[in-house]
């Protein structure tokens, strides 16, 4: 492999087995425990069988008079769709229900842990500064670990590339560090790890990987290595990362929605999957050697017989980790991991497009050889994670043009944006819709009572008043846009059966917003099809409880542009969206944001003057 420029340590060679799905491994996956399996019978049977009495309820409700073609569908539907959102309602009650972990010692050798960021035409000053914030926290905390952090880089942009020179020489004068930048970034991602792997992998013990964005506090890094040291079985374990940075309103309510919610969903997820956890790409340490001999993916086998690089890798190298028998473990409860969130409405879906591509290959996979039934679980739920939304929207289309229910009010679930459900009714139809909702908004009003019982968070908020007014707020603009992230799903699962999104670009995680002329030809579907829907609700061919949804997509551009609006400057408290680290500033975060100042003002510079050690 040839560099474009490197500072690297000396070669360390680690050979890395490029997997075959269609053979199993030697080694197989230990059995489940009776523990294990009390679990998932416990997070999966409620959800099965809830959905299975509410699939018989509709279609009873649905069939008197016999079932035309148009409710049938309804009834698939209903039971494809319901089944996630009961499994996500049980996931939370399980959490809720999960115990205090008791402290233990961690026991287990002294390890050379090697921490990865890979980048890909980032911003220098902000993925530098993050890393001179977590080198300096892992110096100043107990030294019993080694940690090396490599800045991976497979940036093209050659003015970054020169901006990315000047900061590594900035860090290197304070910190071991070392940095390389591939001159061809084969297999983007996967080659850029494969790669460290291969020349130096076998110089270490394990590896922290992260992404451009991440940050964690020398507490978390240290944490983690330390349970897999005391852990020789474990190949991976993933921690939950905090979302920080936002300034935007959409950006906040994901803020805002991952602190206050999304810790019980964590909760559920680590309860059932026990030794077959996922891996979320970043923020996880990994055992080098378990990696190395494991998950090396092959190519897929694409349109004329192209080779195909698995896009969202991170789901299937769980998957072949715990193929060959290590455990790859979830970790909610680490404190101190974070990453950052899209800031507008239109990177979240260009995000997504991204992701689609790679989680409808997790398709393909399902019928791989040795993989543990839980691994393949991850795999459809990711695929499923996109899917759901066309569903969605055919079903909101038969059952508006069924002519089986009569117009009342519609709403979206508040408890998840991306998976909105459309029911209406009246009489016994009316129990089927608080039955739905109720299970909806259950991870909301379990997560916001919850962390609002908690002292030290009503004390941040300054009583229950702010913190229940920003959560309603959170849900009222939630449901706002939930109908254009549904549309834009389905465009992204269109695109992606129809190969048109594979281009490599990096994530735009900046605030600065777009023009009007930008979310309007963005959104221009989104404004025909409500316009469409209006027209409909007019001419009486489809029901009024429409309207809301029309509204949301005729208003995309509009909102859209009030997206990227910084609530975090405003005067009204509730509208801020203040998540409970944005009242308590953890430290690393604090001192994350000092250091990306300083090196921004340095890079700012006409000349690349070093910055002094600390």
């Amino acid at each position: 492999m040839s560099y474009a420029f490197h500072d690297m340590p000396d070669r360390a060679p680690l050979r890395m087995a490029r997997q075959d799905f269609h053979r199993s491994p030697d080694v197989r996956p230990s059995a489940s425990t009776w523990k294990d399996r009390a679990w998932r019978f416990a997070a999966f049977a409620p959800g099965i069988a809830l959905t299975v009495t509410f699939t018989i309820a509709i279609a009873t409700w649905l069939g008197h008079g016999g079932v035309t073609l148009a409710e049938a569908a309804i009834v698939i539907l209903v039971a494809l769709t319901f089944v996630w959102v009961s499994l996500s309602a049980t996931a939370v009650v399980l959490g809720a229900l999960r115990g205090t972990a008791r402290p233990r010692k961690l026991k287990g050798p002294k390890q050379k842990v090697a921490l990865l960021i890979p980048v890909y035409n980032e911003a220098p000053a902000e993925v530098f500064g993050n890393a001179w914030a977590m080198l300096q926290d892992l110096r100043d905390g107990p030294q019993h670990d080694e940690f090396t952090l490599f800045i991976l880089s497979d940036t093209r942009d050659e003015a970054v590339a020169q901006q990315e020179e000047r900061a590594y020489w900035a860090l290197k004068g304070a910190f071991d560090v070392h940095y390389r930048r591939r001159a061809e970034n084969r297999d983007r991602k996967v080659g850029n790890i494969t790669d460290w792997i291969e020349n130096w992998g076998a110089g270490y013990d394990a590896m922290v990987v992260m992404d451009a964005d991440s940050l964690m506090s020398g507490a978390a890094i240290r944490h983690l290595a330390r349970e897999l040291a005391a852990d020789p079985c474990a190949g991976l374990i993933q921690s939950f990362p905090s979302l920080i940075g936002s300034r935007t309103l959409f950006g906040r309510m994901q803020q805002f929605s991952n602190a206050v919610y999304g810790w019980l969903l964590a909760e559920g997820l680590a309860t059932w999957a026990r030794s077959e956890g996922n891996y979320w790409g970043h923020n996880a340490i990994i055992r080098v050697s378990a990696f190395a001999e494991s998950a090396h993916l092959p190519h897929l086998r694409g349109r004329g017989g192209r080779k195909d690089l698995i896009l969202s890798h991170d789901f299937v190298e769980a998957g072949l980790l715990r193929r060959a028998g290590w455990s790859v473990r979830f970790e909610p409860r680490v404190t101190g991991s974070f990453e950052e969130t899209p800031q507008t409405l239109i990177d979240y879906a260009l995000r997504d497009r991204r992701w689609c591509q790679g989680n409808l290959q997790h398709l393909r996979l399902l019928t791989a050889r040795g993989f543990h039934a839980v691994s393949r679980f991850h795999l459809l739920q990711g695929a499923f994670a996109f899917l759901l939304s066309p569903a969605w929207f055919v079903l909101l289309v038969i059952w508006s043009m069924a002519g089986t229910m009569p117009e009342t009010s519609a709403y979206f679930s508040p408890a998840n944006p991306l998976y909105p459900v459309w029911p209406e009714a009246q009489g016994g139809g009316a129990l089927f819709l608080l039955f739905i909702y109720g299970m909806l908004l259950l991870p909301k009003v379990l997560g916001a009572v919850i962390l609002g019982l908690r002292p030290a968070t009503r004390k941040a908020y300054g009583g229950w008043g702010r913190y229940l007014a920003t959560t309603l707020f959170e849900i009222t603009c939630s449901v706002i846009y939930a109908p254009i992230m549904m549309v834009q799903q389905t465009i992204a699962v269109v695109r992606a059966a129809l190969g048109l999104s594979r281009s490599w670009t990096p994530q735009n995680r900046g605030a600065e917003g777009y023009g009007w002329g930008a979310v309007t030809r963005f959104h221009a579907f989104e404004v025909l099809l409500g316009a469409a829907l209006l027209f409909g609700i007019w001419t009486m061919a489809m029901s009024l409880w429409l309207a809301p949804i029309a509204a949301s997509l005729v208003l995309a551009p509009m909102l859209s542009k009030l997206s990227g609006a910084r609530v975090a400057e405003t005067k009204v408290g509730f509208a801020r969206l203040d998540a409970p680290h944005d009242l308590r500033v953890p430290r690393i975060v604090a001192k994350a944001q000092e250091r990306r100042a300083a090196m921004n003002a340095e890079l700012s510079k006409p000349e690349a003057l070093p910055m002094a050690a600390e």
